[in-house]
């Protein structure tokens, strides 16, 4: 049966274990945050010795997989099986494997919980394990089968998400931190929760996460960081913006050129969907992430300042910075000359026809 990860963590909560999970997808948070907890609470710490056994997908293969699957608990009510990097199985998907994963598939030994940790991608939906697994009306899925699918948020979900973890541990973050946290870090789940979970550690009590805490734990300089030059951007304030550039340039390892780009051009593109749309109804700012007034407030304002001819040349330029980022026509500029001539771009309105290399 196909669960989401609440629905298996609840069961798991309840004691209620399956005889087989396979968790897949490209977003490992869940698929670890399941497979940790399924480790930790399934055999009690002195039933693990004999019971419980973790293999790693480059190191074994379906046979060595089954036999481990298929031994009975000693001195204990289940024995477990956690397969890691289960995508680097060679012959998961083998031909010659199938009879045998099948025939485990469809009757499982019910002692055992086997755990397969499928990273980074998922399935074959046209080949037979995947087939078997996602199930349909004429071959529903085996019985004993919990398939987890872990997506990827969207960009316009981690906000909502963060804030949701947060106030899951009893707390409460602040509209400008989650969109800080939501714009430097993505939607990298792992390393969100991480960070967070730090913040949580160094919380006074009563106090909420807010932007200085963020800018403390996380390593974003309070006054030097891609916000604060972005900010400069929106409000052409020339002098602040080469006081920043000069700071990344002499911390480059802190302040890195893609991720940069990334903030910027996340900005800029949206500004440009604005642009298109006149009236903005509470929908639209929140399909662009932007559903608190501080997320908004820079676009408000970007939207008086860059017209909608020349965000379109900016969200242009930015892209050819990415490409010199990599080497293509870039001569033997450093990745400080190229943030520096983009910035110079932004704020002068130079055509776009007359930039080198357009």
């Amino acid at each position: 049966m196909t669960l989401t990860a609440d629905e298996i963590l609840k069961q798991l909560q309840q004691r209620q274990f399956a005889p087989v999970y396979f968790l897949q997808g490209e977003e490992p948070y869940y698929i670890d945050l399941v497979a940790d907890l399924l480790e930790k609470t399934v055999l009690q710490e002195h039933e693990k010795g004999f019971n419980q056994v973790v293999l790693y997908g480059k190191d074994t293969d379906v046979a060595g997989i089954l036999s481990q699957a298929k031994r009975f608990p000693m001195m204990a009510e289940r024995s477990v099986v956690i397969v890691k990097e289960a995508q680097a199985v060679a012959d998961l998907e083998a031909e010659k494997s199938w009879p045998f994963l099948e025939a485990y598939l469809k009757n499982p030994l019910q002692s055992t919980v086997l755990v397969l940790c499928y990273k980074h991608k998922t399935l074959d939906a046209r080949k037979k394990l995947g087939k078997l697994l996602s199930g349909d009306k004429n071959n529903p899925a085996p019985a004993g089968t919990v398939l987890l699918t872990s997506k990827k948020l969207y960009d316009n979900q981690v906000a909502p998400w963060l804030t949701n973890y947060v106030r899951s541990k009893g707390q409460q973050i602040t509209p400008q931190a989650t969109n800080m946290l939501a714009e430097y870090i993505g939607a990298e789940l792992g390393r969100l929760t991480n960070e967070v979970d730090k913040m949580l550690i160094n919380l006074l009590p009563g106090h909420s996460i807010d932007e200085d805490l963020v800018q403390r734990m996380v390593g974003i300089s309070k006054e030097y960081n891609i916000f604060e030059l972005q900010s400069a951007l929106i409000r052409r304030d020339v002098l602040k913006a080469n006081r920043i550039l000069l700071y990344f340039e002499a911390n480059p390892k802190n302040n890195p050129l893609i991720p940069n780009l990334t903030l910027l051009f996340n900005y800029f593109s949206r500004l440009l969907a604005l642009h298109q749309l006149p009236n903005p109804t509470e929908a639209d700012w929140k399909r662009l992430n932007l559903a608190n007034s501080y997320a908004r407030r820079d676009y408000q304002t970007g939207l008086k300042v860059f017209p909608f001819e020349r965000t379109r040349d900016i969200v242009h330029l930015i892209r050819r910075a990415d490409a010199q980022s990599k080497g293509i026509d870039s001569g033997s500029m450093t990745d400080g000359e190229i943030l520096r001539e983009l910035v110079w771009l932004i704020l002068h309105p130079v055509p776009l026809h007359a930039v080198v290399g357009m």
